[in-house]
C-alpha cells in the first residue's frame, strides 16, 4: 500500500480546497406574503408556490382544528339540550 514519504504541508493541502467556494443563495420574496425564501421553493409560512396554495401551514391546522372543536360543543350542547328536555317531560 503507498505511503507519503513526506507530511503534507498546510498550505499544499489547503490549495485542493481552495476551489469550491460556497456560492450566495439568490433571494426572492414570496408573491402572497411577501417573506424572503428560496427561489423554486414553496413558502413556510403562507403555503403558497407561484400564487397555488399547495401546503397546509400551521395556521390552516390550527383553523380547521378550531372550527371542529366549535362543532363539536355546538353538538353536545345541543344533546344536552335534548336530554333535559327528555327529563323535563318525564
Amino acid at each position: 500500500m503507498p505511503v507519503p514519504k513526506r507530511k503534507t504541508s498546510k498550505s499544499r493541502r489547503d490549495k485542493r480546497s481552495a476551489n469550491k467556494g460556497m456560492k450566495v443563495k439568490a433571494i426572492s420574496a414570496c408573491q402572497t406574503c411577501q417573506t424572503p425564501l428560496v427561489p423554486h421553493s414553496a413558502c413556510q409560512e403562507c403555503g403558497y408556490y407561484k400564487g397555488v396554495k399547495v401546503l397546509r401551514t400551521k395556521a390552516d391546522r390550527m383553523q380547521a382544528r378550531s372550527k371542529e372543536r366549535e362543532a363539536a360543543e355546538v353538538k353536545a350542547r345541543a344533546h344536552q339540550a335534548v336530554e333535559e328536555s327528555e327529563e323535563e317531560s318525564k
